[in-house]
């Protein structure tokens, strides 16, 4: 499938609304970080774990070096495979975690919106719709407040499965769709080993689609067609997904209902243009909707001259509905039956995660109101159109410059980890408590440079093992932690000092008395690592 014209004015575009989304970050990536947010650790350390383990250890590659000994901790959050091996050059040469995501986020964003834009500019017939629709989908209200999420950022994958899927169902002679169902195969391949999330949604969105096109595409063996490039993807994707479906999570429904959205988070945004009107209705990310005026402008002109006639538009209807209605979680019944009757869903823990379907429908809309009003102005009023709706969109979305956070690099400490001869098993303290797991990012990512097992640990899930082990040793250096060191095979301890404020010298002279541990080094920056001596 070639690109419409103008592919690189598109993608230079792109790159530049995403520097500006997400300044100050691309001005010194490899300084800068979103480290204030666990998420952004935790997903650093993915994408270089997988980097890391597959050329040197590849029968770890499960296992992760984190939540030891014992759990496959790579299964516990989304797999971010096609994220991990683009990045994997970028961290083989500079060895760093942080500047291996930033690269991944701001090009996970740039692609997600050149995607967009490449599949709606071939639906709609217009390069400038296709602009619009990118812009919208990836940088908005929600999106914009994930960043520490990269997979969220990665949604190009959505995209990619539905003009796939479009293109199999729109095809007017059989003979035209033969191979096309392995477009849709290796784009279903792809959405399954990055997230599991975006898979789900591509499925209810194919499946949407196939609902609306069927009235007037009644061949069986199309949608036969689809369901066959649906299910090679997943198969080719199987052996990394086979962990998850096997091991990975499942929310009880009962958990959702702290996840959900709510029709005043749809009127809700963190932009500095919308911030003081909307933020009375939410002000965390899973509830923060607002499409922006422009988009609620052009949609309503999309919906309007469209709903009759247009497949596309009834599709856009469906994704908005749908979507507005699962992200509502358990406020309805309809979530229920689905989390019932669909089992991937069980996996999601944030039901309001689905307003993104209702944000794809919304820009699509926009964008078949820019395509049907070019077809209608002249061309030099269409230009001023098109670069009017996403200067002024822009302006809607921007709240850069975003909250960063100076990073040195892991702390040179933890080399001697990675030097240390035998096996080793670290643990770190304060070792903290379940409710407070994710103050383990920190060490996540100081795992990265070290590449040894460790006790700690943060992720999707906090499995029994740590919270057994949490029990005792978030009272170290107290006797009682000491049991535990000793019953999980733990050769080393990193204590850091600056996180124990007042009480850092009692610490420090309570850990010098003992036999059983020995001093190997200390820094500046009060982080000393012992030994744990066995009799």
């Amino acid at each position: 499938m070639s690109a419409p014209a103008g592919s690189t004015r598109a993608l230079v575009l792109f790159l530049l609304l995403t520097v500006a989304h997400t300044w100050p970050l691309a001005s010194a990536p490899h300084r800068l970080s979103l480290n204030h947010n666990a998420d952004a650790q935790l997903n650093a350390w993915i994408v270089t774990w997988i980097a890391h383990v597959l050329p040197t250890q590849p029968s770890q590659f499960w296992q992760g070096n984190i939540f030891q000994p014992g759990e496959a901790a790579l299964t516990f959050s989304e797999p971010l495979m096609v994220p991990a091996l683009a990045g994997a050059p970028i961290f083989w040469m500079s060895g760093s975690a942080v500047l291996t995501f930033n690269i991944l986020l701001l090009a996970g964003l740039t692609m997600t919106a050149w995607t967009t834009w490449w599949v709606v500019a071939r639906w709609t017939g217009s390069s400038n719709a296709g602009l619009l629709a990118g812009a919208l989908i990836t940088y908005n209200a929600h999106l914009l407040t994930r960043l520490p999420h990269l997979q969220a950022a990665h949604a190009w994958g959505l995209l990619l499965v539905w003009g796939a899927a479009w293109a199999l169902l729109d095809q007017e002679d059989e003979k035209d769709g033969r191979g096309r169902w392995w477009w849709l195969a290796g784009a279903v391949a792809l959405v399954a080993v990055t997230s599991l999330h975006w898979l789900v949604f591509a499925v209810i969105g194919v499946g949407l689609m196939v609902v609306t096109c069927w009235p007037s595409r009644q061949r069986v063996v199309t949608v036969i067609s689809v369901i066959a490039g649906g299910t090679a993807g997943v198969l080719v994707a199987l052996p990394v997904l086979w962990p998850h479906l096997t091991g990975g999570v499942r929310r009880p429904i009962e958990q959702v209902a702290d996840f959900s959205a709510t029709p005043g988070g749809y009127f809700s945004s963190m932009s500095w243009l919308h911030r003081g009107w909307s933020t009375t209705a939410a002000t965390v990310e899973t509830n923060l909707w607002f499409p922006g005026v422009v988009c609620l402008v052009l949609a309503t002109i999309g919906l309007v001259v469209g709903w009759k006639t247009s497949r596309l538009t009834r599709w856009a209807i469906a994704l908005v509905v749908v979507g507005f209605v699962l992200s509502l979680g358990t406020a309805t019944p309809v979530y229920e039956w689905v989390y019932r009757l669909f089992p991937p869903v069980q996996g999601i823990r944030a039901a309001s995660r689905f307003g993104m379907l209702a944000l794809v429908g919304l820009a699509l809309l926009a964008a078949l109101a820019v395509a049907w009003l070019e077809r209608r102005l002249r061309p030099g009023t269409a230009r001023v159109l098109v670069v009017a709706s996403i200067g002024l969109a822009t302006i809607e979305a921007v709240h850069s410059p975003i909250h960063t956070t100076p990073f040195s690099g892991v702390p040179a400490v933890y080399s001697l980890l990675r030097d240390e001869p035998g096996d080793v098993l670290l643990a770190e303290m304060p070792f903290y408590p379940p409710d407070a797991v994710f103050e383990n990012g920190e060490y996540v990512l100081n795992a990265t440079g070290h590449w040894r097992p460790v006790m700690n640990g943060y992720s999707g899930v906090t499995p029994m093992s740590y919270r057994r082990h949490a029990e005792t040793l978030w009272y170290f250096p107290q006797a009682r932690a000491f049991p535990t060191l000793q019953a999980a095979g733990a050769t080393h301890v990193m204590v850091h000092l600056e996180k124990f404020g007042a009480e850092a010298a009692d610490v420090v002279r309570s850990l010098d008395g003992r036999p059983d541990l020995r001093l190997i080094a200390a820094d500046r920056d009060g982080h000393r690592l012992y030994r744990l001596v066995r009799e």
